[in-house]
């Protein structure tokens, strides 16, 4: 009776450590099961969800690249006046701006007017704004567009700038540490070098996060083609003879004029040049001796 009520002990120990053992892992579970996901594994796939493999990894997605969009658009329009408003009035609904204008008109001829304007869209609106400006400005007669990849520059550039930052950081850490006036010197001028270098790579980095937040829109547009001119010919008349004959007159006395009249100061000169040589030697003549007869032969 002793041994089997020692037996019986033992089972109930071994039974209540074993729940005691499951409660604690279960516990552990739901704790465990309780922790909130971390962000970066929320933000690995669309939506906020999470993917584990068999490892219990977690998957993320490629970030998208950094595309520049650019397109140029032509369109004819009845009136390129109210057609540059409307296509800035699209380009503003979108959140987008104008950025460049040139236009052109003649006011003999309206319909030969051109304009030439340079939209800036945000890039998420790009794709329906264009085809608004080509559906409700005008007619479209040519489209080209073009995107350009340039995660690689823009990683380049991001790396670049953090490169730059953490240098100054030690530099600056650095000179608090520096001795001697020239330790100081050095020091300070290659904080400054450092400074100028990052200055140049973040307005590098500031415009290419533009040029990839904003798509390029060069939207031109010209007016209703000009009906064509006739030129006849015209018979001559006694009126238009007189008229080209008095034109004639009149040109070829004005340039004798003006010939004149570029000639006459050499003239005047020549003159005053040829009376002084004549005088000249009228005195010298004046002044010579008369000649002798001769003498008679005996």
């Amino acid at each position: 009776m002793l041994g089997g009520g020692l037996l019986v002990a033992g089972c109930s120990a071994s039974s209540a450590a074993s729940s005691a053992a499951v409660g604690t892992s279960a516990n552990a579970a739901a704790g465990a099961a309780a922790m909130p996901v971390p962000a970066a594994s929320a933000a690995g796939l669309p939506g906020g969800t999470t993917s584990t493999g068999s490892t219990g990894t977690t998957a993320r997605l490629a970030p998208a690249g950094d595309i520049i969009y650019t397109a140029q658009l032509t369109v004819r329009a009845a009136n390129v006046g109210s057609a540059v408003t409307q296509a800035t009035q699209i380009a503003a609904g979108a959140g987008g701006y104008v950025s460049g204008e040139t236009s052109t008109a003649d006011p003999d001829h309206p319909s030969q007017a051109t304009a030439s304007i340079q939209l800036k869209i945000p890039v998420a609106s790009y794709p329906a704004t264009l085809g608004q400006l080509a559906d409700r400005v005008g007619t479209q007669l040519s489209l080209q567009e073009q995107a350009q990849d340039v995660t690689e520059q823009v990683a380049d550039v991001n790396s670049q700038v953090a490169s730059y930052q953490a240098a100054i950081t030690q530099l600056r850490a650095l000179l608090s540490h520096a001795g001697s006036v020239g330790d100081l010197l050095t020091v300070q001028n290659q904080i400054n070098t450092e400074e100028t270098a990052l200055e140049a790579m973040q307005a590098q980095q500031r415009a290419l996060s533009h040029e990839t937040s904003y798509a390029t829109v060069s939207l031109t547009i010209i007016g209703p083609k000009a009906a064509p001119v006739v030129h006849r010919a015209k018979s001559p008349t006694l009126a238009g003879g007189l008229g080209a004959g008095w034109h004639a007159l009149r040109i070829t006395v004005s340039w004798t004029l003006a010939f004149l009249g570029t000639i006459a100061p050499f003239a005047a000169l020549a003159a005053l040049a040829g009376f002084g040589i004549y005088r000249t030697r009228r005195w010298a003549l004046r002044r010579k001796p008369a000649a002798r007869p001769a003498a008679p032969e005996n």
